[in-house]
């Protein structure tokens, strides 16, 4: 993967792709984690964040970025991928 500098940003190549799909971001959740979608689902609602029609009204996507990166440990763009499952803003397999 070649990257370069611009402006204290890294830019990427022609041969990069730019983003990760939301499916992929899923799938290397699970590998690093062992956990998907289902059991991020149950661990909002345990923690009192989401039911299973969504998000509790009032929650905010950082409370829960917050406490994915204590318990679970995920960078942000992850963190943020799994807020969008109880979120109901993406779905599995989604691009």
């Amino acid at each position: 993967m070649r990257r370069r500098a611009v402006r204290g940003y890294t830019e990427h190549t022609h041969d990069t792709p730019l983003a990760m799909s939301f499916q992929a971001y899923l799938d290397d959740i699970r590998t690093k984690t062992g956990m998907g979608p289902d059991d991020f689902r149950r661990l909002a609602a345990d923690k009192g964040c989401a039911t299973r029609a969504g998000l509790r009204p009032g929650v905010k996507a950082a409370e829960i970025v917050e406490w994915l990166k204590a318990d679970v440990g995920p960078g942000h763009g992850h963190a943020m991928a799994i807020v969008a499952l109880p979120n109901g803003s993406k779905r599995e397999g989604e691009a």
